[in-house]
C-alpha cells in the first residue's frame, strides 16, 4: 500500500446527507452496495432503500442520518483503497465524520461504529425536547465577537456557547432557543452578515448534551478501540489521537463541547499536508476549507466524475 504523505481524508458530518447520495457513484462501483448490505445486515433495516429512495425525513431523523453516513463515509474510503490504494497520511472527520474517520483508521469496527452512531443518534434525540434547544450560524463575525455575544445572550436559566468553529468567520451557535435567539439579535446588530436559525432537531455540541455523556461512555467502553493505523485528528482538541483511552474520552467530550474544524483544517497544513479528500456525500467540508486554509484545497468525491479527479492529483503528489 502506498503512502501519499501529502494528503488527508476528510468526513462529512450530519448535515450532509440527501436521499439518493452516492448513486452516482453505485452505478460504477459495487462497494457501494455491499458497503450498504453489510450495514443494513448489522442495522437491520434496508439501509440502501433508505438512503437511494427516502423518506426524506426518516433519513433526516439523527439516529438514522448518523448510521447512514457512517456507512457512506467508508464506502468512498473502501473503493478508494480498492481501486486507488494510496493512503493519506492523516485522517478527521467534522462531528459524526469522526467515527467514519477512526473506522477508517482500523481503531474502531465498522460494526461498533454503525451501532456506536445510532446509539448517539438516539441519545442525542432524547436529550433535549424540540422546542427547548436550537441551533443557529453566524457568518461575518469573528470567534472572539461571537463568543462574547453568547455570553452576553445567557441568563440564570437559559445558555448558548459556540458548537461548530466551521472556518473564519463562521460558527455555529447551540443551546436553549430563547439564549439562541438572543444571541441572533446581538449578531446582526454587531454586523453579522447573516445570524439564523438552522432546521436541526439537536442542539448538538453544547451543555444540553452533556446529560447524555454517561450512556454514551458506557457504550464506548463495551467495544474494543485500538491504536489508529493512520493518526486521527479529533474535534474536541484538534489533536491526534494517541490511545484507545483518549480516543473514548474526546469521543464523549465531543457531544458536549465545541467542533474545532478550523484549528483541524490549520493542523492538516502544520502536519505539510498539500491537500485533502473530502469522502462522502456532499461538499461542505470543501466549502469551509476553502474559506480557511485556500492554500490546503479541499477536492470531494460523491461520483466518479469526482472520484477521478481526485484520484489524478493524488497519484501525481506520490
Amino acid at each position: 500500500m502506498k503512502i501519499a504523505k501529502a494528503f488527508a481524508v476528510v468526513f462529512p458530518g450530519q448535515g450532509s446527507q440527501t436521499v439518493g447520495m452516492l448513486n452516482a457513484l453505485a452505478s460504477s462501483h459495487s462497494l457501494v452496495q455491499k458497503t450498504f448490505a453489510e450495514a443494513s445486515h448489522i442495522l437491520a433495516y434496508d439501509l440502501w432503500e433508505l438512503v437511494s429512495v427516502g423518506p426524506d425525513t426518516q433519513l433526516n431523523q439523527t439516529e438514522y442520518t448518523q448510521p447512514a453516513l457512517v456507512a457512506a463515509g467508508v464506502a468512498v474510503w473502501r473503493i478508494w483503497l480498492n481501486e486507488i490504494g494510496i493512503r493519506p497520511k492523516v485522517l478527521a472527520g467534522h462531528s459524526l465524520g469522526e467515527y467514519t474517520a477512526l473506522v477508517c483508521s482500523e481503531a474502531i469496527s465498522f460494526h461498533d461504529a454503525l451501532l456506536l452512531a445510532r446509539i448517539r443518534g438516539r441519545l442525542m434525540q432524547s436529550a433535549v425536547l424540540p422546542e427547548v434547544g436550537a441551533m443557529a450560524a453566524i457568518i461575518g463575525l469573528n470567534d472572539c465577537l461571537v463568543e462574547t455575544l453568547c455570553l452576553e445572550a445567557c441568563d440564570s436559566e437559559t445558555r448558548v456557547t459556540p458548537a461548530n468553529y466551521n472556518a473564519d468567520g463562521q460558527l455555529v451557535i447551540a443551546g436553549h432557543a430563547l439564549a439562541v435567539d438572543r444571541a441572533i439579535a446581538r449578531a446582526k446588530t454587531a454586523g453579522a452578515k447573516m445570524a439564523k436559525r438552522l432546521n436541526v432537531s439537536v442542539p448538538s455540541h453544547c451543555d444540553l448534551m452533556q446529560p447524555i455523556s454517561a450512556e454514551l461512555a458506557a457504550a464506548l467502553a463495551r467495544i474494543t478501540i485500538n491504536p489508529p493505523q493512520i493518526p486521527v485528528i479529533q474535534n474536541v482538541e484538534a489533536s491526534i489521537a494517541d490511545s484507545p483511552d483518549t480516543i473514548r474520552a474526546m469521543l464523549v467530550r465531543q457531544v458536549y463541547q465545541p467542533v474545532r474544524w478550523t484549528a483541524t483544517l490549520r493542523k492538516l497544513a502544520a502536519l505539510n499536508c498539500e491537500l485533502s479528500i473530502e469522502c462522502g456525500p456532499g461538499k461542505v467540508l470543501t466549502g469551509l476549507a476553502k474559506r480557511t486554509t485556500p492554500l490546503l484545497p479541499c477536492l470531494p468525491i460523491f461520483d466518479t466524475v469526482t472520484f477521478d479527479a481526485a484520484a489524478s492529483i493524488v497519484r501525481q503528489l506520490t
